[in-house]
Order: C-alpha cells, then structure tokens, then sequence
C-alpha cells in the first residue's frame, strides 16, 4: 500500500539533544512511492513445528541461540543451522526469557513465577514467585537486576541476579507490555490499557515520569536507539510513536500495518526502526536529519508473523509464524494451529 507522508517535527531547541546525521545513502521515504524495495529481504526459513503458541522471542548472539516461548516450554534453537539443541521444560503459559550473568529466566503467565535455568546445561535451578500473569522479562545491566512485568497484577516483581531473590515491586498503574533499557540505568515499559510510556529507574525502583503516547494507542512493541536517545513505540492504531528518551517529548508518529506486537531498533545503516505486524508484513522506519521519520520500507513476511527479535550483531532479524485452520474462531481465542506449521522467519540486508 502506498506509505503515507513522513512526520515532520521541528528541530531541537537549544540544550536538547540534536539529531545524529545520517549518512547520504540512507533509505529516505519518498512519500507515493512502493515500498516492497528497501535495506532488508527474507533469507530463509526454520522449519521447526510443533505445538503451542509463542510470545517474545530472545537472541543470545555470542551463544548463537534462540529461546522461543511455546506456552509449556521453552524451545532453544541454534541460529547457525535452525535445528533445536534444547528444550527448558514447565514454564507453563511462558511470556518472555531474560538472559543474565551465566542464567536466563522465563517468566510464566499461568504460574505466577520464574525459572531460572542454567545457559549451559538447560536444567533449571530455581523457581521464583512473582505477580500475576509475568509477561515480559528483562535484565538490566548497571543494577544487576531482572525485571519481570506482570500483566494482572499491573506491577513488575525485581530480582537479584546473585541469589535470586526479590529485591523489590514497582507499582505501575495499568498493564505493562514490552520494555527495554538504556544501558545507563533506566528502564522503559509500555502500557497498554493507559497508552503510555513509563521512565523507572532501575536504581531506586521507582517510576520517574509517565510519557502520554498520544495519538498512539494500545502500545505493544517497543524499541530503543540508545545511542541518540530515541524510544519506538508500536501502537495498535497503526502508529510508530517516536519518543525523545531524555525529554519525554513525540518527535513524530509515523504509520505502521495493522496487528502489531513487536518492535525493534537495527543501530546499522544509519539507523531503523521495526514493526512486526501480524497481517504479514514488517514495516521499516527510518531516522533522517531534521527529525523526520518516514517509511522505507514495507516487507513482506507472513501473516501471524507479531513479534520479533534482533541479532544486532549478526544483523538478523527473526520473527515467528504458524499457519492456522479456517473456520469459526471462539471468541477471545486464536485460530486453531495447522499441525507442525511453525516456523522463524529470518530476515537480513
């Protein structure tokens, strides 16, 4: 479809931080023209199958592995061949996977907890209650934490990365989705029934500013360019909703497609942002002088394809999907899964 026209936002003040230049060769939207053309293309697929849905996907680069939430486990998947080295098992109704320190953990939605299992061997050490529903789960560098997000509960449970332990809960005022951090300390988490965009510090655990998303709504995935300080929210009204991370100010709200859930932020080639969308396409937002942000492009992935994760490194991109049967849908309910349909799409430049 053709891309709309690209936000423009006025150039910083005096004091603020100003915008990176942007090599020449950078992709720029030209607003009316397709978009199918652009930096990245699907390479291969991994056929992995199986049962169960999936949530947030996790990379570890230097391992080169996979962790995929598959709602009674977590599947682990070598990146260089596609083949599974592994299962971590009961994680029932598991959301998300940290890795930290030597251990990774898996927040799980059903039982009110965490496992924390070793990178190593895959067999799990401990079982750490948390709030209700974990969903997204994080570690934090400079606190040496992990931050669990609880969907029911509207709350993140803190753990210590050196006994496990609880260190603290942070009362978040409504229901917490993606989250990221700064590398400096802070910590970014959408949510999504107030549409908005919350600062914590890791330090002290507490909640330094509430940033409005508007017009954006229903935010999901979210992205951070931790370089020039910029956060990307994905909204499910169909908007990338760019956020100055230093001010708290919208810097633009460029258009994305429809179902989306995840997002990230490729630091190479001057610098995208990304939307999985769950119609089947992934859209690319690039990050020119003066502020503007347009879509470079629109590629096609394939539909159910909703989250995502990023080998920064490597310059990879994964993303999951399964095919489903047709016919009527219970209400609240997804589609019933097309047996050994699932799948990772990986997408490079």
């Amino acid at each position: 479809p053709p891309a709309p026209a690209p936000v423009l936002v006025k150039p910083a003040a005096p004091g603020q931080l100003a915008p990176p230049a942007i090599p020449a060769k950078t992709p720029v939207a030209v607003p009316g023209t397709a978009k199918a053309a652009g930096p990245y293309r699907v390479l291969k697929t991994f056929d992995i199958g199986g049962e169960g849905g999936w949530d947030a996907l996790t990379v570890d680069s230097e391992a080169h592995r996979l962790y995929v939430p598959r709602a009674t486990r977590v599947m682990v998947i070598d990146t260089q061949t596609g083949k599974s080295v592994g299962e971590i098992a009961d994680t029932s109704g598991v959301h998300g996977v940290a890795i930290a320190l030597g251990k990774g953990y898996t927040s799980n939605g059903k039982t009110d907890d965490v496992t924390v299992f070793d990178l190593k061997t895959l067999k799990t050490e401990k079982t750490v209650k948390v709030g209700k529903n974990p969903d997204i789960i994080i570690f934090e560098p400079t606190s040496k934490q992990v931050f669990c997000f609880n969907g029911k509960s509207n709350d993140a449970t803190v753990l210590s990365t050196a006994d496990q332990s609880v260190t603290g809960t942070i009362a978040l005022g409504g229901k917490p989705e993606f989250a990221v951090d700064d590398g400096a300390g802070m910590i970014f988490v959408n949510i999504e029934d107030t549409s908005e965009l919350l600062r914590i510090d890791a330090k002290t655990l507490k909640v330094e500013q509430r940033i409005s998303l508007a017009p954006g709504e229903e935010p999901t995935g979210l992205a951070i360019d931790t370089r020039n300080h910029r956060l990307f929210s994905a909204c499910h009204n169909e908007k990338m909703v760019v956020v100055d991370a230093l001010t708290g100010k919208v810097l633009a709200t460029p258009k994305i497609g429809k179902n989306v859930d995840g997002a990230e932020f490729d630091p190479s080639g001057g610098g995208f942002a990304l939307s999985s969308n769950g119609e089947g396409t992934m859209t690319v937002i690039g990050a020119t002088s003066g502020e503007m942000f347009g879509v470079v492009q629109t590629l096609t992935t394939a539909k159910s394809a909703r989250t995502m994760t990023i080998d920064t490194k490597a310059r990879m991109i994964y993303m999951p999907a399964a095919e489903y049967e047709a016919g009527p849908v219970e209400a609240g309910k997804r589609p019933k899964m097309k047996a050994n349909s699932f799948k990772i799409i990986v997408i490079g430049t």
